[in-house]
């Protein structure tokens, strides 16, 4: 025992020297690397017709009569590329290879070949491919076609109809690079590149907080002072719950919000003797608007975020005021729609409920609500401090989760067991679905559209993404739509003037997630919602969520475009 400290010491110390070793190498291996780069070098760089870089062209250096070549490259994520030759042949070639593009030869002539024996280097001017429509850009468009449909229609689960596209392109891949090349769309090491692993990683870890947060009642507890502020006025009451629920989607996130609010609204509509949908439906509306407000409110809003670069600080300044004002319009409506079933309750305070709420409003774990609150304010100033030092979202969120599991140690397989798996391989499949048509050139080519209809004019192009998307979100989920639009809005954002403050992504925000308020189908948390109060035994049909839902969706957009007007200065 009495040598035991200097083992410890001796491990810390080998320890130690290895960390630094794997350091010194890491940090000295490119520097040293960099020296042995000899000979000629040729260089360029690859864009499509929109201006965006082209990733993974296969470029080839070639001399006239020799099949093989003497030098190939492939492009990087700027569109880069870099050919090292080890002698000035002379004749040589370039060739430029890329599925969806056509290929181009570029024949070097004798300046060239001279400037290159002088200088060591060759710089070839910037080339813009040309788009080819194959067999597979058809394949790829049907494919998608058919996953929005059978998610629309609700003919397979939406997390099953997209592991069918990504398996489909795939299969497809595989068997045109056998028998018939223009079948090719991407294959499986390019179509991992498109899953945004920032987005998962975000979405898993802010699973695993609100569930350790769930734990301690704090839900029921809101619900509980709810309805004793409401003094059982039913109009008075729902306005407080579509405020809780805005406030609680933007903070965790729409569709956990709404699995955990609908049970509760269950339990006090059938208590006071109204239907229990007037209350769950603003509710679900509620959640869907209130989460624009922030960086992890929506699926739409994290997909946005990590794509563009637009961090927590910058929802919360651009779009919170278009927010509320929307809400409180939702909310007048609400009071309107619903004015018959407000009739149904005189006011007063039910003794029975009252009672029986307060019961199941008791805090059960204090000490671990503390703990959950002070991490996830931590988490919020993550969010907030990150954006100003260059980390993204998903590192605080991951540290705070892993924070709560170590502090409070809830049984962790529960804890695992309470991240939604489902949505998560979702966006992974989908993910792949929409790099495939990403990859064969239909965003590039609805881009193009857009661009044309809308010229320079940043009014009608923020119009155009609001209202445009907003009206296909009624009728296609809109984490799919927000994920294949999202190219087209960076393609309008660098060709529009003034969209550079990225305004266009805030209208995809607001059209995605109002849009998504029209129809039943529109977004996770209406199908979550509508699961739940089915199970339940009071259904919520197609018919009666699109009386409240589509004037609603109109209303908050036309609010909502009107604001990022405002904002922006587009007037």
């Amino acid at each position: 025992m009495k040598h035991q400290p200097m083992r410890k010491i001796s491990a810390l110390s080998l320890f130690l020297i290895g960390i630094l070793s794997t350091l010194w190498f890491a940090i000295s291996t490119p520097i040293f690397a960099s020296g042995v780069e000899s000979g000629f070098l040729i260089t360029g760089r690859l864009f499509d017709p929109q201006g965006q870089p082209i990733v993974a062209a296969e470029i080839s250096a070639h001399i006239p009569d020799e099949e093989e070549a003497i030098a190939e490259a492939e492009s990087q994520r700027d569109g880069s590329w870099v050919l090292a030759l080890d002698h000035v042949p002379e004749e040589v070639s370039v060739h430029i290879h890329r599925y969806h593009f056509v290929d181009q030869v570029i024949e070097l002539d004798a300046a060239d070949l001279a400037r290159l024996q002088e200088t060591s280097i060759l710089r070839i001017a910037e080339l813009s491919l040309e788009r080819e429509v194959t067999a597979g850009f058809w394949i790829a468009t049907a494919i998608f076609i058919t996953l929005l449909l059978l998610i629309a229609f609700e003919k397979l689960h939406s997390t099953t109809a997209a592991l069918l596209g990504a398996s489909a392109v795939l299969l497809v891949s595989a068997l045109g690079t056998a028998f018939a090349p223009s079948m090719y769309i991407l294959n499986f090491e390019r179509a991992l590149t498109y899953i945004n692993w920032e987005v998962i990683f975000l979405v898993m870890a802010m699973m695993i907080v609100v569930a350790v947060i769930e734990e301690t009642g704090i839900f029921q507890w809101t619900a509980f002072q709810a309805y004793r502020l409401s003094r059982g006025r039913s109009w008075v009451l729902v306005l407080i719950l579509m405020a809780v629920t805005a406030v609680a989607s933007a903070l965790l996130d729409n569709f956990t919000t709404m699995l955990l609010m609908t049970p509760i609204s269950l339990q006090i509509g059938l208590a006071l003797g109204i239907n229990p949908l007037a209350l769950i439906i603003p509710e679900v509306l509620a959640s869907n608007v209130g989460g624009i407000s922030t960086l992890i409110g929506t699926p739409t809003n994290i997909l946005i975020g990590a794509y563009a670069g637009i961090g927590f600080n910058d929802f919360l300044v651009n779009q919170t005021i278009g927010v509320v004002i929307a809400l409180a319009a939702m909310g007048a409506y609400v009071i309107w729609h619903y004015r018959k079933e407000w009739a149904k309750v005189s006011g007063g305070v039910s003794e029975t409920l009252y009672e029986k709420l307060k019961e199941h409003g008791r805090i059960r774990n204090p000490n671990a609500l503390k703990k959950s609150l002070v991490v996830f304010v931590f988490i919020l100033i993550g969010f907030v401090v990150g954006e100003r030092i260059h980390v993204v979202p998903a590192v605080p969120a991951i540290i705070g989760a892993t924070v709560l599991l170590i502090w409070l140690k809830p049984d962790i397989h529960l804890m695992i067991k309470a991240v939604d798996w489902t949505t998560l391989v979702f966006f992974m499949a989908l993910f792949m679905v929409v790099g495939a048509v990403q990859e064969v050139g239909l965003i590039a080519l609805v881009a193009t559209g857009i661009s044309q209809v809308v010229g320079e004019n940043l009014g009608l192009a923020i119009f155009v993404i609001v209202i445009g998307v907003g009206s296909l979100s009624t009728v296609v989920a809109n984490i799919p739509l927000a994920a294949s639009m999202l190219p087209v809005v960076e393609f309008l954002s660098g060709s529009i003037p003034g969209a550079s403050s990225k305004v266009l992504y805030y209208a995809l925000s607001m059209g995605a997630a109002m849009g998504g308020n029209g129809f039943l189908i529109g977004g996770e948390a209406n199908l979550v919602t509508a699961g739940i109060t089915a199970q339940a035994g009071s259904p919520i049909s197609f018919k009666e969520f699109l009386k409240v839902g589509l004037p609603i969706t109109y209303i908050t957009l036309f609010i909502g475009y009107l604001w990022l007007m405002i904002r922006f200065g587009a007037f």
